[in-house]
């Protein structure tokens, strides 16, 4: 997923705290019927981390291949210096792949017209290197990076029936804010799971 590319680079770079505030993300999934959605990931890089990343890219030209932002979603340099890329994907849940090898959001049935979109937390610790062994110094350069960042992950339908999530005021969407070094540090008063029950149809 985005986010273990991410700390991987955070793990090998030398600029410590200058990666601090280099990106936030946004995941949305619609729920279109019993067995489709719409997933929606933006991602926002600050202006410092871009450069670096750009500049990486272009040495390496000729060499193996750095990790690379975007590789496979619409890119636009914004005119601060940020990047900012949108990854759509549409089709069958078990075609929603949100980046990942491996599946990420489970969809259950959970009665007629009803679907159940879960998250498990400790996937998203697992995606930022949470469990990884570091040394003092590469911690602390991965918490630089993470500092002051983090993802918002949104439920959407019809209407939610069922969540642990904080609900919409129209009750047809439910999200829930992650801080990255909240996960990193084992300190994230989430649960084991998020999950919303939408209804999909009347």
């Amino acid at each position: 997923m985005f986010l273990k590319a991410l700390g991987k680079l955070a793990a090998t770079t030398l600029l410590g705290a200058a990666l601090a505030g280099c990106i936030d993300a946004d995941v949305d999934v619609e729920l279109l019927s019993a067995t489709t959605a719409r997933a929606t990931i933006t991602q926002v890089m600050g202006a410092d981390f871009y450069a670096m990343i750009k500049m990486n890219a272009e040495g390496s030209r000729g060499q193996s291949e750095p990790e690379e932002f975007c590789a496979t979603g619409a890119l636009t340099e914004n005119s601060d210096g940020t990047a900012t890329c949108i990854i759509i994907e549409e089709g069958r849940f078990a075609d929603l792949t949100l980046g990942a090898k491996q599946e990420i959001v489970q969809f259950t049935p959970a009665g007629r017209g009803l679907v159940r979109v879960s998250l498990r937390t400790a996937r998203m610790k697992a995606e930022i290197g949470a469990d990884e062994a570091m040394d003092d110094e590469t911690r602390k350069m991965v918490e630089a990076f993470f500092a002051g960042r983090g993802a918002t992950v949104r439920f959407s339908g019809l209407e939610i029936t069922d969540t642990n999530m904080d609900l919409s005021s129209d009750g047809r969407s439910a999200q829930q804010k992650i801080q990255f070094l909240d996960l990193l540090r084992g300190t994230a008063d989430l649960p084991e799971e998020v999950y919303a029950v939408v209804r999909v149809a009347r």
